[in-house]
């Protein structure tokens, strides 16, 4: 059987390996993608480090990795609507189609909701079997890379634009690549002002190019004076939390206005996290929690974006390296003291 280079997660322990392994078979609905690009999740470092949530989710050996774009190269015999040299992206959500949630136009939460690069093998590899369903085909002038970061930038699409930004005041938190991500759809959402809350001062350069009206440093003790009187002590319209941290979601519900909206999207560390839930009720303000993209309503907003010109995400991707040289790519991806956002592979 043909062979492939991937990397895989062999064993329960940190880290990972490249290698040879079989070109996988595809399914009746599924398509034989060749990969073209593919970008390191935090999801990915989680595992590659082999964390408490890693060793309670994964079963290796798997190949890691769920986003990425690439080349169709063999179509299932009950697949409809590709062909072979389509250049698609994939959503990396898995729906079963049968669920109340399937069967409710919310297959993004499908109950039997499987994920790629997590609970079947993943796209870190030369070649990928994709279920047909998670399949989006992306306008061959796409770069590559541009349509790897799709899924993530899908994330910032769906949590800021659930409703409408425009002519409002707007604080994201989070410096990763999702917050980055998130400034960017913000601005090219019509934004009145984008307030960004960020930990790293290496990431101030990248906050502005994507379009942050002003930047505040996460530990700053006169954050939440700053912002209040930034908006005439009225309070942000739009608060979009995508850092996890606890502290952050309490700042957030100090700085949204009466009436406004604050949307969670970052996952804190901890289960158990203790916010301040008067400070939302008292304010009359609404919660909205986001989990991956709507399907595919947020693919056709996002490539209406990227079409349009108004959002470019390019600035996300700072680093590239070959897959043969993911070990270096992965020493990139910290938490502290980060010296990089996006970061793509190529095969």
């Amino acid at each position: 059987m043909a062979k492939m280079k991937a990397i895989i997660k062999p064993k329960a322990a940190p880290g990972a390996e490249l290698v040879d392994v079989d070109i996988p078979k595809i399914g009746p609905t599924d398509l034989l993608v060749k990969v073209k690009a593919t970008s390191i999740c935090g999801t990915d470092a989680h595992i590659y480090n082999w964390d408490a949530w890693s060793q309670s989710r994964i079963k290796p050996p798997l190949i890691m990795g769920h986003e990425f774009a690439g080349e169709v190269v063999e179509i299932g015999p009950m697949v409809r609507g590709f062909a072979k040299g389509d250049f698609i992206s994939a959503e990396s959500h898995i729906p079963c189609g049968y669920c109340y949630q399937c069967r409710n136009d919310q297959q993004h939460i499908c109950s039997n909701l499987k994920i790629l690069g997590v609970d079947i093998n993943g796209c870190f590899a030369e070649y990928v079997a994709l279920p047909s369903v998670c399949a989006w085909k992306n306008d061959k002038s796409l770069p590559p890379e541009i349509a790897s970061i799709q899924e993530p930038l899908g994330n910032a699409v769906y949590a800021t634009l659930c409703e409408d930004v425009a002519g409002q005041t707007t604080a994201v938190f989070g410096c990763g690549p999702a917050g980055m991500l998130t400034v960017g759809v913000a601005n090219a959402g019509g934004a009145a002002k984008i307030i960004h809350i960020i930990r790293n001062d290496f990431l101030k350069d990248l906050s502005k190019k994507m379009g942050s009206t002003m930047i505040i440093a996460w530990d700053d003790p006169k954050l939440v004076d700053k912002i209040m009187k930034a908006t005439d002590g009225v309070g942000v319209d739009v608060v979009l939390e995508m850092s996890g941290s606890p502290e952050a979601m309490n700042q957030g519900l100090e700085i949204v206005r009466k009436g406004g909206r604050y949307t969670a999207f970052g996952l804190a560390p901890e289960q158990t996290v203790s916010i301040r839930m008067n400070d939302l009720i008292f304010k009359g303000a609404r919660i909205i929690a986001i989990n991956g993209r709507q399907m595919f309503r947020t693919w056709y907003q996002m490539a209406g974006l990227l079409n349009s010109g108004r959002l470019n995400p390019a600035p996300v991707i700072t680093h590239k390296f070959k897959m043969s040289e993911f070990k270096e790519a992965f020493a990139l991806i910290k938490p502290v003291d980060r010296k990089s956002s996006k970061v793509v592979l190529f095969p």
